[in-house]
């Protein structure tokens, strides 16, 4: 755990914000490899910390024959490879329970997917890794929740853990960010990052040829909400990009084409050093003579 809390106490420290960043899910060792390449030298003129996410398994699609990934034994191989090779930490996200402890060898944080921020034995042996826990909160949680859920981590003895924005829903098919869980969140005592791709998913909103649907999403829309994200004063920005977002195999339409990742990162620095998001505003309620 001591080197989880190094890197704990470095990323809570970052100014303006650290970064969460990579693609949606491993596609091929070549793909993966060439792209943690390219964020890392992003991220490294920037001067931001980075961690490097990428999914070994999305279990949670719309459709049965959707994507998935390599697998957990070939991923968290890949996954050392970027490690190794690029000098970079690693998130990746689990579903089950036993998945923890193999996960726990490589990744440097694990992340709970927002549909599971309240299983108890999930997040307890997520804790029990010794790693850095990262919990998105879900789509049908109040901010409230993710004090709960981050106690649970602490209680199993591991106080590194950070909670995530990832969008609430609104209707069936769309989700909307409350500007004001950024602010909220900061009551689960621990870092608090955004993400600015989840959170504008459209589950299941768009019809396919032929029948069916998939998830879609408003991509020109990362932009506002990195802005409003930086601007609040969050800790962390979780996003992820593509260096081909239009043949991505999993959430293509809310991937950050690569070639504006800089672009974008150096406005989102910019407000954030401008902002006083991350003080709070001592509000004087005294008759005013």
């Amino acid at each position: 755990m001591e080197a989880s809390t190094a890197l704990f106490n470095q990323l809570k420290a970052a100014e303006p914000f650290f970064l969460l960043a990579g693609t949606n899910v491993i596609e091929s060792e070549q793909h993966i490899m060439k792209l943690a390449g390219r964020v890392k030298c992003v991220a490294t003129k920037l001067g931001l910390p980075l961690v490097f996410k990428a999914s070994f398994d999305k279990a949670n699609r719309t459709s049965a024959s959707s994507f998935r990934g390599p697998g957990i034994e070939e991923g968290l191989k890949i996954l050392e490879k970027v490690k190794i090779t690029h000098g970079l930490p690693v998130i990746t996200d689990v579903h089950e329970s036993w998945q923890c402890e193999p996960v726990g060898r490589v990744a440097d944080i694990i992340q709970i997917p927002a549909f599971l921020c309240r299983q108890t034995d999930l997040l307890v042996a997520a804790a029990k890794t010794g790693r850095i826990i990262n919990i998105k909160k879900g789509q049908f949680c109040a901010p409230s929740v993710m004090k709960n859920a981050a106690e649970k981590i602490r209680a199993a003895g591991n106080p590194n853990v950070m909670v995530c924005e990832r969008g609430t829903m609104f209707g069936y098919n769309d989700l909307i960010v409350d500007p004001r869980n950024f602010e909220w969140l900061r009551e689960s005592n621990c870092p608090v990052v955004a993400d600015i791709t989840h959170s504008l998913q459209q589950p299941a909103g768009r019809k396919l040829e032929g029948g069916g649907v998939a998830s879609g999403g408003l991509r020109e829309l990362i932009p506002c909400i990195g802005r409003t994200a930086v601007a609040v004063g969050v800790d962390g920005i979780f996003m992820e990009v593509h260096d081909d977002p239009l043949n991505a195999p999993v959430d293509g339409p809310t991937q950050w084409p690569l070639r504006h990742l800089e672009e974008l990162l150096e406005e989102l620095i910019a407000i954030a050093q401008v902002s006083k998001g991350k003080k709070s505003y001592k509000i004087d309620l005294s008759p005013l003579n």
